[in-house]
């Protein structure tokens, strides 16, 4: 675990997140995780699909007062879990969960297309990225997106979790227009390393950004 900013941050895997002030613990879409785990206090789920919501890895963090933030896709997956609290929350929206601010950014795909003119995440389909403030700090984990108006629009990033896979998110160079576009103060990649992409989009990621990029 690095310390960035007076926060340790866990890369877990693919897009998934452990982040801590020493206080909170809060994972982002936990996968391919090890057993040996704390336990979340806030658990954010961005979406439905097996590589972000992945019961099989929330079982290993959580604990009964665990408390979940997600979408309403996700429902289905995670009503049985043995928890006292699921929040769901729709695109631009904004909840206070346990002292922690958190608010929905929209994750959709511009120019990612499983069929012609069918993108990987539609817009309509509610997904969603985050941005909390824990510590003082504004983290935004961008989820599975491209580089959309709504990202555009950020303001006050101190450290941005965002993809560079391509494929179904955005590619290196998407990215880093991106962060070169809101300028967050520290940004790391992700979305890399187990289902597409490698540590070269990373790479090329920091090489294009004209903002700090730590590769966790």
């Amino acid at each position: 675990m690095t310390s960035i900013l007076g926060l340790h941050i866990e890369r877990l895997a693919h897009d998934g997140f452990k982040i801590s002030d020493g206080y909170t613990i809060v994972y982002v879409d936990p996968f391919q995780i090890s057993e040996q785990q704390e336990k979340a206090d806030i658990l954010l789920v961005t979406h439905e699909h097996y590589d972000h919501c992945s019961i099989e890895d929330i079982q290993k963090v959580i604990k009964h007062d665990t408390v979940i933030v997600t979408i309403p896709g996700c429902a289905s997956k995670l009503n049985r879990l043995p928890i006292k609290s699921i929040k769901m929350m729709t695109p631009n929206q904004g909840i206070d969960v346990a002292g922690m601010h958190i608010e929905t950014i929209p994750a959709y795909n511009i120019n990612k297309f499983r069929a012609p003119g069918v993108p990987f995440h539609p817009k309509e389909d509610g997904r969603v990225g985050f941005v909390f403030i824990l510590n003082g700090k504004r983290i935004f984990h961008a989820g599975d997106t491209d580089f959309t108006p709504e990202m555009a629009a950020l303001k006050d990033i101190n450290i941005a979790l965002v993809p560079v896979s391509g494929t179904y998110v955005m590619t290196a160079e998407e990215a880093a227009k991106a962060v070169n576009t809101f300028k967050p103060e520290i940004a790391i990649p992700m979305h890399y390393g187990v289902i597409v992409g490698s540590v070269a989009d990373a790479e090329k990621f920091k090489q294009l950004a004209k903002v700090e990029v730590l590769i966790l």
